[in-house]
């Protein structure tokens, strides 16, 4: 199994069909992977870059042996196949023996560690948690802190697992993080400890003492997998409300792993090691650098419970490279960007094969500078948490068109259609025609758990396929590659002009002193919106907003793409996998935008806010007034915007 070049192959890998004995469930696929070689390294741990030479490491026989023994400690506190097991960890090795354990009793429900405790809190109840899995309390660490206030209000909740870091500490050092964990316990709740903090319906365990007791050669259940049968949660979209919460099942895991495999071939496999640096709650972490390498019997260098954010780790990568000699990794556009201000210098990467590169388009100056100085093959692709992962990359053994978001992944189609005004299809669009991006296939989801947001969800195309809406704008060329053209809600509209934020934020990668950009709207009542683009510099460079607007004239041909405003920020917003977060960029042009509109008509106001109603999902504005401001002069002013609002 080479891989794949070209359409041609994609469509032979489909012709061949899907194998007849493929997995039933993900717990099935990691077996089949651990059977190529039971002896082979499978997973790699290491708490710190200091330690990343002498890593811990378990081989696929204890790597099964620990998921088996977890899935039979969650099956003895009487998790059932539809029970919610939600854990909210950073990555360590239990997180991977929690998710798959997890998946082969029940449905494992991954949280953003990084939310606060109310959110979290918010989510628990939502999935209908009866198991949550978290970090014991250790300096230097919030998990615990954040949540053991909101435990009272979770209802659902019967077991709490809590997972000890002084258990990945090694040597003489181990009894000294343990005395440490034992002093922040008792600076929390004194003698009480934790468990006189925990509401007593809710049953504490230790993971490590409790998997241990258990048998690790079968499944206690016994239980009999279907491909239907749910296996997990993920949190996806959302900025200030709760996210809409992804329901996939097994067959969705097995099928985009197995569709995953047959697109990098050879590349990825027995003897190949792979670096997992994005975090274990994201699909890309728990597939790409997960499921996909477990089931091909490839090795799995998970590095520090923060991954790539983890002190020294993007600082030292090359070192890690080397020393590992690390084939393959994943990461997001702003983590190329961020490795291109780190020399190689004399460190030998020559076992690096592939770097994936997805979450958010990659510009065109910083894939083709980490090229040149790499010598690194970037697979750019795309996908999404609701079609489990990888929809699409850039071929291994083919070209690499730049910009593209490369071939679908065989099993799965892919086209761009033409929808009406109400949402509903009217005729897939003809070759290099932009239309919305729609997949179809066994990679995709159930649906949202809360029914409402699955509204205008699946498009009826005609043909009896059940194909998702993306939100995503795309052409297709002759060759069968993808081009992502822009995202419906980032698209930014000036009087009636879409302008689409890669004509602004390419030419920004290309200037020598800009490390990342994004362009947003601002609210404008006579354009609808403006473009600003927001510029965060490279370290040790010098630019000034007026030479980067400067600049812009001379690279953007598209008069209505000029940005109104070049604005350099210390440090860019980022979601939890480092993908640039612009509902905050666009929330505060928004807010500035308002502030400056009720000043000029000298009303008076104590405050902006900007936020989403957790009903509709929509944005809507909140500003209080000083004390006998009337009404009607703020409605005239916030009328001639388009958002609802709030007066107070």
């Amino acid at each position: 199994m080479q891989g794949i070049a070209n359409i041609r192959d994609v469509e032979a890998a489909e012709s061949r069909g899907l194998p007849p004995d493929l997995p039933a469930s993900t717990y099935e696929m990691i077996m089949e992977g651990a059977s190529l070689n039971p002896q082979a390294p499978a997973l790699s741990f290491f708490l710190t870059t200091d330690e990343h030479r002498q890593p811990e490491t378990w081989t696929y026989q204890e790597l099964l042996a620990r998921i088996t023994q977890t899935a039979n400690f969650f099956h003895d506190i009487g998790v059932k196949k539809d029970s919610v097991i939600a854990f909210v960890l950073p990555n360590l090795p239990e997180t991977h023996f929690v998710i798959w354990g997890g998946q082969a009793t029940g449905i494992v429900a991954a949280l953003n560690p990084l939310l606060e405790g109310p959110a979290i809190a918010a989510l628990l109840k939502a999935v209908n948690a009866s198991v949550l899995v978290t970090l014991a309390p250790f300096p230097g660490t919030d998990l615990w802190s954040k949540l053991q206030p909101q435990l009272p209000g979770i209802k659902s909740l019967k077991h709490l697992v809590l997972v000890n870091l002084p258990d990945r500490v090694r040597g003489l050092k181990h009894v000294a993080a343990r005395f440490m964990q034992r002093r922040e316990t008792a600076r929390l709740h004194g003698r009480k400890g934790i468990s006189g903090v925990v509401p007593r319906p809710i049953e504490i365990h230790d993971f490590d003492h409790s998997i241990r007791v258990q048998a690790s050669h079968q499944l206690n259940s016994r239980r009999r997998f279907s491909a239907e049968d749910e296996s997990s949660y993920f949190c996806t979209g959302g900025t200030t409300g709760l996210p809409k919460i992804a329901m996939r099942c097994h067959g969705n895991e097995v099928a985009n792993a197995w569709s995953a495999a047959q697109f990098l071939g050879d590349g990825i496999g027995a003897g190949k090691v792979v670096f997992c640096g994005l975090p274990l709650f994201h699909v890309n972490g728990v597939l790409v650098t997960g499921l996909l390498p477990f089931s091909r019997g490839a090795h799995v260098i998970l590095g520090t419970p923060q991954g790539y954010r983890g002190e020294g780790v993007v600082k030292r990568f090359w070192e890690i490279v080397e020393s590992h000699r690390i084939n393959f990794f994943s990461g997001v556009p702003t983590l190329y960007a961020a490795l291109l201000q780190v020399p190689v210098g004399s460190r030998d990467i020559g076992s690096l094969e592939y770097g994936l590169c997805g979450a958010a388009p990659m510009p065109t100056e910083v894939f083709r500078q980490f090229q040149e100085r790499t010598g690194l093959k970037i697979l750019e692709g795309y996908g999404l948490t609701e079609a489990t992962c990888v929809s699409s990359v850039n071929p291994p053994l083919g070209e690499r068109r730049i910009g593209s978001i490369g071939l679908r992944v065989p099993g799965q189609q892919m086209k761009a259609v033409l929808l009406d005004e109400h949402g509903a299809y009217q005729r897939d669009c003809a070759l290099g025609e932009v239309g919305v991006l729609v997949v179809s296939g066994a990679n995709v989801f159930i649906g949202y758990r809360i029914p409402e947001q699955n509204k205008g969800l699946w498009i009826d195309c005609g043909d009896g396929a059940r194909w998702l809406n993306t939100g995503d704008l795309a052409r297709r060329d002759e060759q069968g590659y993808f081009w992502l053209t822009g995202r419906k809600k980032e698209l930014i509209i000036r009087g009636g002009h879409n302008i689409d934020p890669l004509i602004i934020e390419d030419p920004l990668h290309r200037h020598p002193a800009v490390e990342i950009a994004a362009a947003v709207g601002r609210p404008d009542a006579h354009a609808g919106e403006l473009p600003v683009a927001y510029v965060q510099l490279k370290v040790g460079a010098t630019a000034t907003e007026s030479e980067l607007a400067e600049f812009l004239k001379t690279e953007i041909a598209e008069r209505a793409a000029l940005p109104k405003q070049v604005r350099i920020i210390d440090k860019m917003p980022l979601t939890g996998v480092g993908k640039i977060f612009k509902p905050a960029l666009k929330n505060q042009e928004i807010r500035e935008a308002l502030e400056v509109a009720l000043r000029e008509a000298q009303v008076s106001f104590r405050d902006v806010a900007v936020g989403e109603d957790l009903q509709s999902k929509s944005l809507v504005v909140t500003v209080r007034l000083e004390s006998g401001t009337p009404e009607d002069a703020a409605r005239a002013v916030l009328g001639r915007f388009s958002f609802p609002f709030n007066l107070g």
